[in-house]
Formats: structure tokens, C-alpha cells, sequence
């Protein structure tokens, strides 16, 4: 018989769940409106067709579906107080978190790359990154999300569980319900593998590029060059930052057991899922400047026409 889930709300907030439900709904309403304004943008106007801005496009959907799947527990928790969660709705919402996680870290490397080439490789940058290159990484992106984590929720659904089925989250998320698992049960193994695979791989892949990039412009080219080279990586940096380190501070907590108060662990949590849907938009828009200009001629249009 598969579980029921009990999942873990802000401490302290139960007797007032109104007070945190206002910037839960204003946080995805404004993070569903930037992605959404980027999506937009991006899809009507024929010269945001570079590789950059086709993996912007990919990140805003990654950041859109991240929230989006985060608020059904979200909300339930502070608008009724559901702490309970059946299983399938578990597993399900955990599905699409993981995807959409491994999605933005995919594209998120993706466009480490693509900088790393674009300033190493500025020459055969046109000739490295053409169309049919760019079709191949997105099927890998699709490939990697959806052929490694088809299998966990039904091998998660079948494992046997031996602990007290009490999450640390307010969502469900593969390695908090797999710890639950009894001892020796191999789907927890290929969570672990599946989770360590993108998470932990990426991050080091993306600050070897930085490396080479940092290498490359270290004795190249003037100030201003290597000015430029920087406000072209500053708003991909920022959103980096933004996704690994509280994900990486929470795996250190979760690990060494480090002794914080359980609000600061969820707050955490929280950061770490909904600040980069809600801030990503807004330094894409700030830092490249193409984005800000289509953005600006689509809201405000020139009138043509006689004049009296």
C-alpha cells in the first residue's frame, strides 16, 4: 500500500498561514510575468534568433515550470493547512520539480558553454554553434531530463518504507522520500545517482568554463575588452550563483547535520527554488540590452499615421 506524506510548512506560521501566503502568490505572479515577458519576447522577434537568446528561451521555461510545480503544495499547506499528501501527488510533483531542476541546471551549462566559446573561439563560434548543434543539445537536455527520471516516481511508489513518512520540505523532492526507504533499497541508490549526476556534475563543469574564460582574458586584449567580456557573463554568473549556492549550502546542512533552526533551513529551501524564477528575468532584461529594447518597442509601439 503506497504511503501518505506529511510535509513540513514554515515553523511558527501555522496559527497564521495568511501571512506568508500573500508573497508566496506575489512571488509567482511576478516570476510568471518576467519569464512569461521573456518567453514573449523572445518568440515574436525574428532578430532574437542567436544561440544565447534560444537558451534564455529554454531557461524561462525551466524557471516557469519549476514554480509552477512547486505551488500546489505551497499553497494547500498555507491556505488550508493540507500537511498531508497522498503519494501519487507526491510522486508527481517530485517528477516535475526534478525535471525542471535538472532542465535550468542543463541549460544553465549549456550556456556556460556558450560563452566559454563565444569569447575562446569568437572566429569559429558561428561555424561551432550552428542549427542543427543546437537541436542536438536540446534533445540531449530533453533525454537527460525525462530518460533518467521516468523511472524514479515508479520506483519509489514500489519500495518499502521504514521510517516515519515526514518530510523536511514543504514539496516532495526524490532524495527526502527516498531516505525513507529501508535499508538496502537499490531505487534509493539510483536516485542518489540520478540527482548527484546533474547537480553535482554541473556546477563544476560551468566554473571550469569560467576558468577558461578568466584564463583566456587574463593577458588578452585591453581593459575594455575584457570589460565587455565581463558584462557579457555578469547576468549568467548572477543566475548561477543564484541556483547552486543555496542548493549547495542545503546539501551541506542536510549532510553534516549542522545545527540551524528549522525556519532557516525551510526559508532556504525556498530561496533556492523560487528566487532564481523570480530574478532571472530581471537580469537578463537589465543586462542584455537587445531583450530591453524589443521589451520597450512592443509596449510602446510608434503610431504611424497622419498628423493634424
Amino acid at each position: 500500500m503506497a504511503p501518505t506524506f506529511l510535509l513540513v510548512g514554515m515553523p511558527g506560521l501555522a496559527a497564521v498561514p495568511s501571512w506568508w501566503t500573500m508573497p508566496l502568490i506575489i512571488v509567482y505572479l511576478l516570476s510568471a510575468l518576467g519569464n512569461g515577458t521573456v518567453l514573449w519576447i523572445i518568440a515574436l522577434e525574428p532578430a532574437l534568433r542567436r544561440p544565447m537568446h534560444f537558451f534564455l528561451f529554454l531557461l524561462s521555461v525551466s524557471d516557469a515550470g519549476l514554480a509552477t510545480s512547486l505551488m500546489p503544495t505551497l499553497l494547500g499547506l498555507a491556505l488550508a493547512g493540507a500537511h498531508t499528501v497522498p503519494a501519487s501527488t507526491c510522486f508527481l510533483q517530485m517528477f516535475f520539480i526534478h525535471i525542471f531542476s535538472v532542465m535550468e541546471s542543463s541549460v544553465l551549462l549549456t550556456m556556460a558553454v556558450d560563452r566559454a566559446l563565444a569569447i575562446c573561439l569568437p572566429l569559429h563560434y558561428p561555424a561551432l554553434l550552428t542549427t542543427s548543434v543546437i537541436q542536438k543539445i536540446s534533445l540531449v537536455i530533453a533525454f537527460r531530463c525525462l530518460g533518467l527520471h521516468l523511472p524514479l516516481p515508479f520506483l519509489l511508489a514500489h519500495m518499502p518504507y521504514c521510517h516515519p513518512q515526514v518530510l523536511t520540505h514543504s514539496y516532495c523532492l526524490h532524495p527526502d522520500v527516498a531516505r525513507l526507504a529501508c535499508p538496502g533499497a537499490w531505487g534509493a541508490l539510483y536516485s542518489f545517482f540520478v540527482v548527484l549526476s546533474a547537480m553535482g556534475l554541473d556546477p563544476l563543469l560551468i566554473f571550469l568554463c569560467y576558468g577558461l574564460i578568466g584564463r583566456m582574458l587574463q593577458g588578452v586584449g585591453s581593459k575594455e575588452d575584457r570589460w565587455k567580456a565581463g558584462q557579457a557573463c555578469a547576468a549568467h554568473l548572477c543566475a548561477v550563483l543564484l541556483f547552486y549556492v543555496p542548493m549547495i549550502l542545503l546539501a551541506l546542512i542536510s549532510h553534516l547535520k549542522l545545527p540551524i533552526p528549522q525556519h532557516a533551513y525551510t526559508l532556504l529551501s525556498y530561496i533556492h527554488f523560487l528566487l532564481p524564477p523570480l530574478i532571472n528575468p530581471v537580469l537578463y532584461s537589465v543586462k542584455m540590452k537587445e531583450i530591453q529594447e524589443k521589451i520597450f518597442k512592443r509596449l510602446h509601439p510608434r503610431k504611424v499615421g497622419c498628423t493634424q
